[in-house]
């Protein structure tokens, strides 16, 4: 394994922040679409859900060390 600068390091965990923003934005959007054509209780939804509780609190721990959405 390659070893990292601090600021390559610090690069990598604002990529990982901004993908986390992004992905949680878009399993938003697709549980948006499933809820307005009714399918709100499939599974899809239901792994929709888990993978937005998952992403939430993963950004939610960024959060806890002063990295917040801006």
């Amino acid at each position: 394994m390659c070893e990292m600068t601090d600021a390559e390091r610090l690069a990598a965990y604002d990529r990982l922040y901004a993908d986390l923003l992004k992905e949680r934005d878009k399993v938003l959007a697709d549980m948006d679409k499933l809820r307005a054509a009714g399918k709100n209780r499939g599974a899809t939804y239901q792994q929709l859900l888990a993978q937005k509780l998952t992403v939430q609190n993963l950004i939610g721990r960024f959060e806890i060390y002063g990295i917040k959405e801006t």
